[in-house]
């Protein structure tokens, strides 16, 4: 396995066209990164747009009261207001598609992506700073996640794990077994979420879900029966487990991931993200797909908005509304009273 920048592109398009990220996915790395005289890219800030609430949103999350949310070519968008208003942040160091984002409270947080970034905010997401980037391969980071100030998981292309017990000062390389039956481990890791107890999972192809129990230091495969990718996931009250992806397909465990039941989700639109606040989970999708479940994940209603938009990220506050953001940018009416969240 050669991690060349050609073989990253190839592999990262197969997976996330059907996913409707195919905008970050493909986008000219041309325009992501410079190129130095022995032709290594060279990472290069990102560009403040009077329109770049149109651009492809690909994770959200919240910070405290505000919502945060990252996409192409380095563009993360604020919202004080439940999701009514965006601004763009003051500064950004690079220029790349940021895939995934996360807080710890309402100050700190960190994003990762292409080109192996990781970025750092202590203001809320208004500026940020590099505390990793590795132009010499393009492989991706797909999701990050932090524990608290000093412990984070970051996760991408071929097994890709990354942890830090130093808040990302440092990132050290995980090396995973192969899953059984497999000579190696060469799976894409597409997210990351935690469950009350600080238990790690992170949602991947061929049907299967990782569980780490240290914080990213050691992983367990757990198969789920499902043979497509799984791009997001969320832990619901009790220690439920729900996990989602290609075709519509939704897993639930109550179990720890022991055992998985598929969830009737009514649709076969690709699911792209999940969020949970209480036994309230939103899910979204393409060709507009918007579910909501009340009793933790086992049961969902479907909507479809008339607008088909391929929807890639949502954010919930705490009373479950939702604020939502696709391909072509912020959702106008998905804000925090959008009806079709409830």
């Amino acid at each position: 396995m050669k991690p060349t920048s050609l073989l990253a592109r190839s592999a990262l398009a197969g997976a996330l066209i059907s996913l409707s990220l195919a905008c970050a996915a493909q986008a000219p790395h041309a325009k992501e990164a410079t190129a130095a005289t022995d032709g290594t890219p060279v990472l290069v800030p990102a560009v403040r747009a009077a329109h770049a609430t149109r651009a492809t949103m690909l994770a959200s999350t919240r910070a405290g009261e505000r919502i945060v949310a990252v996409g192409d070519h380095g563009v993360v968008l604020l919202s004080d207001d439940g999701g009514r208003s965006h601004r763009q942040a003051r500064q950004v160091p690079v220029d790349v598609a940021l895939t995934s984002v996360s807080f710890i409270d309402a100050r700190q947080g960190w994003a990762a992506g292409h080109w192996g970034v990781i970025l750092h905010t202590t203001d809320g997401g208004e500026s940020w700073q590099v505390q990793r980037s590795d132009a010499a391969q393009d492989r991706p980071l797909f999701a990050v996640h932090f524990f608290d100030e000093k412990q984070g998981v970051a996760v991408g292309l071929w097994s890709l794990v990354l942890r830090t017990d130093d808040g990302g000062a440092h990132w050290q390389p995980v090396e995973l077994a192969p899953p059984q039956g497999g000579k190696r481990a060469d799976l894409n890791l597409f997210g990351l979420f935690a469950d009350a107890r600080g238990q790690l999972f992170a949602p991947a192809e061929r049907g299967m879900v990782l569980r780490s129990d240290d914080r990213g230091r050691s992983w367990t495969y757990m198969p789920t029966g499902y043979a497509g990718s799984f791009w997001s996931g969320t832990a619901g009250p009790g220690g439920t487990l729900l996990v989602a992806g290609l075709r519509g397909s939704m897993y639930r465990s109550v179990d720890d991931g022991s055992s998985w039941q598929r969830v009737d989700t009514h649709t076969e639109s690709s699911i792209t993200a999940l969020a949970g606040a209480g036994k309230k989970i939103v899910a979204v999708g393409l060709d507009g797909l918007v579910l909501s479940s009340e009793d933790g994940g086992a049961s969902f209603a479907a909507h479809m908005r008339e607008d088909r938009l391929p929807l890639t990220s949502v954010a919930l506050d705490g009373q479950g509304h939702a604020t939502m953001y696709s391909r072509q940018g912020v959702v106008a009416g998905a804000g925090a009273k959008d009806p079709s969240a409830r």
